[in-house]
């Protein structure tokens, strides 16, 4: 589907987007965990999904089912920070998910909103001056509430980290690395999609095409291949491990093609707040799903407020949309532009 074909501002497209989104996310935690359990290869994984991406996308151009241009030698270094930003994110969630339990995963993931706004902020024009503030404060009550939110969500993180049993140092902080790398990741496809004028499924090639000789060149440095392939051919025998193999490449080509079209389609900032609703249902399975999680009073506290914060502040931020005038954008728009 091509994104640049549908009427700007359509509100069918941008609950569409946001909906699949929301759906293929979710889907795609359990679906990483669930291989990882079996194939602890995340980097090949990662190379797997991104070079069957390139593959059909190529494909469904050269048989017209698709409308993506050819390849174009300048889009492609503008577009080559948006590449590396995305797969530095996905390898580092990718690698949290075999050390850390899925509930706590979304919670550390659901700092991207506190992410985005600072990089809003400053990725702006220049820095927001103190009259912003006070104009900001004055003028949208709600202001206020978005950052009491966002607090929230980091405190609840912290205290669910105290009570977790099964800490792990390694995949706290390769799941705080996801989201700093899943923020500039972000802003970035806005940013490219917007002026470019590139539809989801062109910047989802290019995303793909300009990672793979990244991706070897780590699988062959950190010393997963062959070590990775000799593993793959051993399971190709099971056909449950195949079959979740084909369904994370499946739903990681879907996952690309929605977060991409959301972020086009809304904005950076409507692509965490899906994130952060899909993760109450997500946080809720799995306690129970996977292997579960050990119940601590103090982690379940932690998750309760993580998520509050979370919900807390999806609302604030719809509310905030309502209340503003039309001249006056988010606090995140009205600093990139």
């Amino acid at each position: 589907m091509d994104s640049s074909s549908v009427p700007d501002g359509s509100s069918f497209l941008s609950l569409s987007a946001a909906l699949s989104y929301g759906i293929a996310s979710m889907a795609m935690v359990f679906i990483n965990k669930a291989i990882l359990m079996q194939y602890a290869h995340s980097m090949t994984l990662l190379t797997f999904q991104q070079l069957a991406t390139a593959l059909l996308i190529h494909f469904g151009r050269k048989t017209g089912y698709t409308k993506a241009k050819a390849v174009d030698i300048t889009t492609a270094k503008r577009l080559l920070p948006v590449s590396l930003f995305y797969n530095a994110n996905v390898a580092f969630a990718l690698a949290s998910l075999k050390g850390i339990n899925i509930p706590m995963y979304i919670a550390i993931k659901r700092l991207t909103p506190l992410a985005v706004l600072i990089a809003g902020f400053v990725s702006g024009k220049g820095k927001p001056t103190t009259q912003v503030y006070h104009f900001l404060l004055t003028l949208d009550p709600l202001f206020p509430v978005v950052i009491l939110s966002v607090i929230l969500t980091a405190v609840g993180v912290i205290v669910a980290a105290i009570g977790d049993f099964s800490f792990d140092l390694p995949g706290y902080t390769m799941a705080l690395t996801s989201v700093f790398f899943q923020t500039m990741y972000l802003v970035l496809v806005e940013k490219s999609g917007a002026e470019e004028g590139l539809s989801s499924i062109e910047i989802m090639f290019y995303n793909s095409f300009l990672s793979l000789p990244f991706l070897l060149f780590l699988i062959i440095a950190t010393g997963e291949f062959p070590n990775s392939l000799a593993l793959l051919l051993a399971k190709s025998n099971s056909f449950s491990f195949l079959f979740i193999l084909v369904l994370s490449l499946v739903m990681g080509i879907a996952l690309n093609y929605t977060m991409f079209l959301c972020t086009i389609v809304n904005s950076a900032l409507t692509t965490t707040i899906v994130g952060v609703l899909k993760g109450v249902g997500s946080t809720t399975l799995g306690f129970v799903l996977l292997g579960g999680v050990q119940v601590h009073g103090l982690n379940v506290t932690g998750l309760v407020i993580n998520t509050a914060g979370g919900v807390w502040y999806s609302y604030a931020k719809y509310r905030q949309k309502k209340i503003k005038p039309v001249n006056v954008l988010s606090d995140l728009e009205s600093h990139r532009k």
